[in-house]
């Protein structure tokens, strides 16, 4: 759409403890027309900025720390439960409990990047997830369901929605959960969760689909990264 603003400010009123991003005097809304009001001067200010450096055009895909607080507004703190449950259902099929039987190269690499991330999850909510080799489905047990469901729902409407997104572009919810914890960084969380795909280049090659495909799914997890960062911050 067309830019329809000149200017962009954050404002904290003085019976509110959230702030507002206005384009010029008036509240952004998100797409169901809810005021987007922010937990936090430092998430405000950044989306204040993605909305100062669009050009003639407002271009929303380009503006993901705006669309991931739309989402908390619109979708999480309207239908929570239905969002848990999207979530939660990962730990089910996670992707660190599938690991490769060949190469050894690729299993051993498997395991020493994924096993530190499933001991935490183990040590940090007492959920212990079982491994199994290739894709047969491997049964986890329902306290371990239960703990990883109880970590999910402990989360706020806002780090809700980025858990969502980092779970759905990574396929692990434990990977997620590590990251919102801050056991683990994007780039950290990036690597894991295209190790196959990594490996497979190295033999292999890429081509321009799956790149293009591997790095909009590693932009996905970045923004959300920051936009938990962001939502942390107090000062």
């Amino acid at each position: 759409m067309k830019r329809f603003y000149e200017t962009v400010g954050v404002e904290q009123r003085e019976e509110e403890t959230l702030f507002r991003v206005n384009l010029d005097t008036r509240t952004i809304k998100s797409p169901a027309r809810h005021d987007l009001l922010i937990p936090t001067r430092a998430l405000a200010d950044a989306i204040a900025d993605e909305w100062r450096a669009q050009g003639d055009e407002v271009v929303l895909a380009s503006m993901p720390l705006t669309r991931l607080a739309s989402g908390a507004i619109d979708r999480v703190a309207t239908h929570r439960a239905d969002v848990i449950d999207e979530v939660a259902a990962y730990a089910e099929t996670d992707l660190l409990c599938y690991r490769a039987d060949h190469p050894v190269e690729l299993s051993k690499r498997q395991h020493d990047v994924w096993q530190p991330v499933l001991d935490w999850m183990e040590s940090r909510y007492q959920a212990k997830f079982a491994t199994t080799v290739g894709v047969v489905p491997v049964t986890q047990s329902p306290a371990a369901l239960e703990a990883a469901r109880a970590a999910i729902a402990a989360q706020d409407d806002m780090t809700l929605a980025a858990l969502h997104a980092v779970t759905h572009a990574s396929g692990s919810v434990i990977l997620a959960l590590a990251l919102v914890d801050g056991h683990i960084d994007a780039p950290a969380l990036v690597a894991a969760s295209q190790l196959d795909e990594q490996f497979q280049i190295e033999q292999w090659g890429e081509d321009a689909e799956a790149a293009e495909r591997r790095a909009a799914l590693a932009a996905a997890i970045t923004a959300s990264a920051r936009f938990v960062a962001l939502l942390q911050r107090t000062f």
